[in-house]
């Protein structure tokens, strides 16, 4: 798991990598969660743009930052997202919850 975060103007930017399966998951609900603690955003966007695979437990740190920023009255925003991750996005409907915009290739 390796991620880099940055806030500017209320907008907290969170670039997550590699696989999100069950091995990393609840490492990635956490890190996010704190970083939404600490600093209260306007708005929260997780950066998909290197995230090769993603399963259901790529849906659940979805979730969890949908309900941690819902907490606090913000926008979740999912951006960079590539084919595989989108397709398991569309199935579950996690994009009829929140704003998502597909990698440009």
């Amino acid at each position: 798991m390796h991620f880099t975060s940055f806030l500017e103007d209320g907008r907290l930017t969170i670039a997550l990598t590699g696989e999100i399966d069950h091995h990393c998951a609840k490492a990635y609900i956490q890190v996010i969660a704190s970083k939404i603690e600490a600093y209260m955003p306007d708005v929260c966007i997780l950066d998909f743009r290197d995230v090769t695979f993603v399963d259901s437990s790529g849906i659940a740190v979805v979730i969890n930052a949908l309900r941690n920023m819902a907490q606090i009255e913000g926008k979740l925003l999912l951006t960079g997202i590539s084919p595989q991750p989108m397709k398991v996005f569309r199935a579950s409907g996690i994009d009829k919850l929140v704003e998502m915009k597909e990698a440009v290739l």
